[in-house]
């Protein structure tokens, strides 16, 4: 993959300095993490910051990701210890359900709280994760009202700020950040894809011919049923594919107009559920 793929921009690195600034004010940390790739969404800056820090790793985007990775990633990180929570944001259940789950994480300093007098203590939670993770979705839902802006694409919040939710969560919310460098550009791409880089940083051509190439591998049927193609695609190069769902298009021969098309049909569910990250034991 010749593109290099990165974007760290000024905003990125103030956030990063501030939520290590704010990190002693907060109980536990809401680690967002894209179900659609659950490796490539876990920045490594975060996770020196965070350390020893008590988490809740929240998969987020589930309804969108194939649901039998969804289920062996969630096992591999409660396998290393993390306390784990599979969300549809859009469940009217969330707020209750994060809830819980923060309950439940910071099971041992409650009852040492407890211990000392302190009851109904309200969480203090900092969310973090990659751009367009959902953090700003689920903000909304957690404080039960319109208080962030969301979109699908990164690059939306650019300030921290503390909320209050109506389940005694008091939420410091940051902008979406990514890390200096890709050290592996196949990460770089999936991030790309999914829609935490910026669309203008990179090659939407180079991204339609990864997407094509992961498709032929694991999901062949909805790539043929979405774009009517020959179910046999044997022979065929992803360029020819490319350029034949350009002309299923009746784009002719404007593959950038199809990549772009390809993108969006990915990004909005039409090519089902699906995970880049595949997890093998």
């Amino acid at each position: 993959m010749a593109q290099i793929i990165q974007w760290f921009p000024g905003h990125m690195a103030k956030a990063m300095r501030l939520m290590r600034e704010n990190l002693s004010l907060v109980d536990i940390v809401f680690e967002l993490i894209d179900a659609r790739l659950p490796a490539s969404s876990r920045n490594p800056e975060l996770e020196k910051l965070i350390g020893q820090k008590p988490r809740l790793l929240i998969m987020t985007k589930a309804d969108l990701a194939d649901p039998i990775q969804t289920k062996l990633w969630a096992q591999h990180f409660r396998q290393a210890g993390h306390q784990v929570l599979v969300l549809d944001s859009r469940d009217p259940k969330t707020p209750q359900t994060v809830t819980k789950a923060a309950r439940q994480a910071l099971s041992q300093q409650r009852e040492d709280q407890l211990a000392k007098g302190i009851y109904d203590q309200p969480i203090r939670a900092m969310l973090s994760g990659i751009p367009n993770v959902g953090k700003s979705t689920l903000l909304n839902h957690l404080v039960m009202k319109n208080v962030a802006p969301t979109a699908n694409k990164p690059g939306v919040t650019k300030k921290i700020a503390w909320l209050k939710t109506p389940t005694k969560l008091e939420l410091l919310d940051s902008p979406g950040v990514l890390w200096p460098k890709f050290e592996d550009q196949t990460v770089g791409m999936k991030l790309a894809v999914s829609g935490a880089v910026k669309d203008t940083l990179f090659s939407k051509d180079d991204a339609a011919l990864y997407l094509i190439q992961f498709y032929r591998q694991y999901h062949l049927e909805e790539l043929v049923q979405r774009y009517h193609l020959n179910s046999d695609l044997e022979g065929l190069s992803d360029v020819e594919v490319l350029l034949t769902i350009t002309e299923k298009l009746g784009f002719k021969d404007d593959y950038d107009k199809a990549s772009e098309r390809l993108l969006n049909d990915l990004r909005k569910g039409k090519l089902g559920r699906y995970t880049l990250d595949m997890y093998h034991d």
